[in-house]
């Protein structure tokens, strides 16, 4: 029981985000029922001793010749291959995931997707039942997975401009070339992002989504070298964010060759943000002249 109140704890766990901490917040899936159930059923499925609660353990790639006791009992995968060690909940939930994502293509953003996935990594179709049945989990795995290599690449780059093995682009294109390759990692389940972005706006996925697409837009912020701390760090943020969504729904419907009318949107729209900032700025420095500096010369005088 413990183990299980700390397994629901631990996917309870969610906090607001502030700038000190926006990039820290990462996606914890929410679990329809105890996943000990699901497995057990799996287990019994196979005629296989039961799953290993959560908080224990295994490595399906240490095999050992004999059971040992104690409070760790061997695992025994659809291979007839046993094992020592365990993975937790949440490691068996990631694979699973990860290993889904390859039949996306073919079924979607579903439960058949999750169980061939299940299926591709040794566990029985049951474990399907970890997950919510619209997909959810799935469709945001695959999301913070692409904020995460987003964010590699961007260090990556940020690293070769500090060692001189890199020039330093300019803001807009440096927004342009790390929007683009976000939005080109969809273009493998591009046929069916449409279902995921519907699933994405159901209310109880609203603020995981939300949140992931705020830690995007952040981390391209801050390797754009972005530091303000006024009321600017969340203008630009928002901007980014509509200007990200607005061509995800242009992408889904684009049929040029390599998405070129969705690179062509994507461009003018940074362009367009740039211009009206560049502008608000001149207006703002303009007012400060006009209404400002004769008083200050005046009281200067």
């Amino acid at each position: 029981m413990a183990a299980a109140a700390a397994g629901l704890k631990r996917s309870a766990r969610g906090l607001l985000r502030c700038p000190a901490v926006f990039r820290s917040q990462l996606y914890k899936s929410q679990r329809a029922f105890h996943p000990a159930v699901a497995l057990q059923r799996a287990s019994e499925e196979q005629k296989q001793p039961p799953f290993p609660p959560p908080s224990q353990q295994y490595s399906a790639s240490s095999p050992v010749d004999e059971k040992h006791p104690g409070s760790h009992p061997s695992y025994t995968d659809q291979g007839g291959e046993e094992s020592e060690g365990y993975e937790n909940e949440e490691q068996i939930q990631n694979r699973i995931l990860t290993a889904a994502l390859k039949f996306v293509p073919i079924y979607g953003w579903t439960m058949d997707a999750i169980a061939e996935g299940a299926k591709s990594v040794g566990l029985s179709v049951a474990a399907a039942g970890l997950f919510h049945n619209d997909g959810s989990e799935l469709i945001l795995h695959f999301v913070s997975q692409s904020n995460s290599k987003l964010s590699e690449l961007l260090e990556e780059q940020h690293k070769l401009v500090q060692l001189g093995q890199l020039e330093k682009k300019k803001t807009d294109q440096f927004i342009k070339d790390a929007l683009e390759a976000r939005l080109r990692m969809l273009i493998p389940y591009i046929e069916k992002w449409p279902q995921a972005m519907s699933v994405l706006l159901m209310p109880h996925n609203i603020p995981s989504s939300f949140n992931l697409l705020t830690t995007m837009v952040d981390d391209i912020w801050h390797y754009a070298g972005d530091q303000s701390t006024d009321i600017n760090w969340y203008t630009r943020r928002v901007i980014l964010a509509g200007i990200y969504n607005t061509t995800e729904l242009v992408m889904i419907q684009d049929s040029s060759p390599d998405f070129e009318d969705t690179w062509s949107f994507l461009y003018n729209r940074v362009g367009d943000a740039m211009n009206v900032g560049h502008t608000a700025k001149q207006a703002g420095w303009k007012f400060w002249e006009l209404k400002f500096q004769p008083i200050c010369r005046e009281k200067l005088q």
